[in-house]
């Protein structure tokens, strides 16, 4: 199984499958075809197939997840074509989750990769590490996430791609290549990717830079590596409808008669702070996970307003409070405390 021990350091390395199992998973023939329109509700005009049967490294799926029909064929034509695709979007739309649940109903290996600062080029490629060996100190080359996803027919995910350093980005820009075939240094080794190896990313930005000054961390991403993506889909908030469907889905007590109106005026609320956020009149917006959080609250601590100031209300600073109390009594008809 593949397992990561974290430190300040990021990755320290991976340790392969003990079986061979996996590795021949991945390499059987996908013969079983997806009806994306029953799958995923959206129609397909290419062929779009599946792996038989799961690996251990197929995400679990989430049967009240809602796909977007756009960022869906997006995707859908990166498993099915190969191409590289970046999904961008605000945070708490789902864009890494959207992957994982396609890649789950494709019974599709798929790991994620969480950037930031402390993630460097050999947690990626790997390192040299001391091991004992006969009672003896040895040094073994470990592979990164990388190689082990080449190797192995993976679905990888590049999360938050646009907080990536610019020389752990250089690393990335020859797997962006259709049949790029990466250069192992350290092993003098070149690796051909396997047949079902994909490459994914999400964003916030798209590599220009924060204009609103509301993603610090995000940095300047080169635009000769931003135009080697393939595809670039835009994933944004789903409408009130939609997000209320999902709302009662995975919280079903917010059917009762008790709380009958509440998740209509919960999502009514989300969709405020998202207009101001926005406008740049708040720094902070409650997103659908926010808004499970929310819910989630209420029925452990029994009031709305509770539940509401311990999932959102707490994150906000002093100087934006005035006006989320003012959308709360917008919509809820009474004062936060």
């Amino acid at each position: 199984m593949y397992q990561t021990k974290a430190d300040m350091n990021g990755w320290t390395g991976l340790q392969t499958p003990s079986s061979t199992s996996f590795l021949s998973q991945t390499q059987k023939f996908m013969s079983k075809k997806i009806d994306c329109k029953k799958i995923f509700g959206t129609t397909c005009d290419f062929e779009v197939r599946a792996f038989a049967e799961k690996s251990e490294f197929v995400p679990t799926i989430d049967e009240n997840y809602l796909f977007d029909p756009a960022t869906t064929l997006a995707i859908l034509a990166g498993f099915a074509f190969n191409q590289r695709v970046l999904v961008q979007g605000m945070h708490g739309t789902g864009k890494s989750t959207h992957i994982e649940q396609i890649a789950a109903r494709l019974n599709w290996p798929c790991l994620r990769i969480n950037f930031d600062s402390q993630i460097t080029r050999l947690d990626l490629v790997g390192k040299d590490v001391i091991k004992l060996k006969n009672d003896k100190q040895i040094t073994e080359f470990k592979e990164g996430i990388i190689p082990f996803a080449l190797r192995r027919g993976i679905a990888l995910v590049l999360d938050e791609y646009d907080a990536i350093k610019t020389d752990v980005s250089f690393v990335i820009q020859r797997l962006l290549e259709e049949d790029g075939k990466f250069a192992l240094l350290e092993e003098n080794e070149i690796i051909t990717p396997n047949q079902h190896f994909r490459l994914f990313a999400t964003s916030n930005t798209l590599g220009a830079g924060d204009d609103l000054g509301i993603y610090h961390g995000t940095n300047l991403i080169n635009q000769a590596q931003m135009d080697r993506w393939n595809i670039v889909a835009a994933l944004n908030y789903l409408d009130e409808k939609h997000e209320l469907e999902i709302l009662l889905k995975k919280l079903p007590f917010l059917n009762s008669k008790l709380h009958q109106n509440t998740a209509k005026m919960m999502v009514r609320l989300g969709n405020l702070t998202r207009e101001a956020f926005k406008n740049g009149d708040i720094s902070n917006l409650i997103s659908l996970r926010t808004l499970i959080s929310w819910g989630k609250n209420i029925e452990i601590f029994g009031s709305v307003a509770t539940a509401f100031t311990l999932s959102f209300g707490n994150k906000v600073i002093d100087d934006e409070k005035p006006i989320i109390r003012e959308f709360y009594q917008r919509v809820f008809g009474e004062e936060l405390r």
